[in-house]
């Protein structure tokens, strides 16, 4: 048929060939131009969390002293770091010929000289590889009408981010919403002056009572026994009995005097709703390459099933 065409309209052929010459030329022109194959250099990411800190002092008691430590490992190309409210991460980049598993390996190895040195309340810096070219490519929204925010995210923690980890590619999963369970203990000002106490005597009196220490064990000639001193506050009832300080006379005063106990989330600066209901975002970031998102897919299919049943 096209013989038959270019014999009896030969104009037109003519017309068709110029065109498809024409964009081809086009074509050419527009197509990119790589002189190496694209490769993804091995990022090794460390995050650190310091509740309460500004930035200036993350910078300077975080950042500052991991990065000094980082710098003189072997083969890294570049340092990015970032301090902000409660938090500093840096990334360090290495070049191409590096191991991955080497490279991260080092990094512990130097993280962990300078733990020691970091302010007492800074949670162990955390240490991932991740890749360059890896994107967040999905978020889910994780809802239940018997569950409470909460709830949800002792579910997900327990069930879903572990699911969803074992994927090849991903680099990370984190869940946003409520928090986790803690208890929350509100401190009545007014109380505490008229106690004459502080905020750091509270915090003494918890550190010290609100532990669980190892008592050693028991032998005998036939048997041998592991003993474990069970801690005393479980409850907010519990933690309301947890004796602070020695008052005049010899009263005891108790944490439920001079403040309110209840269990909460760790957190109420974060809230997620969907649809008008509250929820707790599945933070995929899911920081995964392209080619294994029909893994994932598949691996969200059966989570929602799942999630479907809470």
């Amino acid at each position: 048929i096209i013989s038959d065409v270019s014999v009896k309209r030969p104009v037109f052929a003519t017309v068709i060939s110029l065109l498809i010459l024409a964009f081809g030329i086009l074509s050419f022109k527009d197509l990119p131009l790589r002189e190496y194959h694209r490769t993804s250099p091995p990022m090794v990411s460390v995050s650190t969390s310091y509740a309460g800190a500004s930035a200036q002092v993350v910078e300077t008691k975080i950042t500052q002293l991991l990065e000094d430590q980082i710098s003189g490992i072997e083969g890294v190309e570049a340092i990015r770091s970032s301090s902000r409210d409660g938090s500093s991460r840096i990334s360090v980049e290495f070049r191409v010929d590096r191991d991955i598993d080497q490279a991260a390996n080092d990094v512990r190895d130097r993280v962990a000289r300078v733990v020691r040195r970091l302010p007492e309340d800074v949670d162990p810096p955390y240490i991932a590889k991740a890749d360059s070219d890896a994107r967040p490519i999905q978020y889910m929204n994780l809802t239940s009408s018997t569950l409470d925010s909460m709830a949800l995210t002792d579910y997900a923690q327990r069930y879903l981010v572990d699911q969803f980890t074992v994927i090849d590619g991903v680099a990370s999963v984190s869940v946003s919403g409520s928090g986790r369970y803690s208890m929350r203990v509100w401190l009545d000002r007014i109380a505490l002056a008229a106690r004459e106490l502080t905020v750091i005597d509270v915090e003494s009196a918890l550190r010290k009572q609100n532990i669980e220490l190892p008592a050693g064990r028991i032998d005998s000639l036939q048997r041998e026994f592991t003993v474990r001193v069970k801690r005393p506050f479980e409850t907010a009832a519990d933690f309301e009995q947890l004796t602070v300080a020695r008052g005049q006379g010899g009263h005891l005063i108790k944490l439920g005097e001079v403040a309110r106990v209840e269990i909460g989330p760790t957190t109420y600066r974060n809230e997620f709703r969907g649809n008008s209901v509250p929820s707790v975002l599945l933070n995929n970031l899911l920081q995964i390459h392209w080619k294994y998102s029909r893994r994932l897919l598949f691996a969200r299919q059966q989570s929602m099933q799942t999630s479907r049943r809470v």
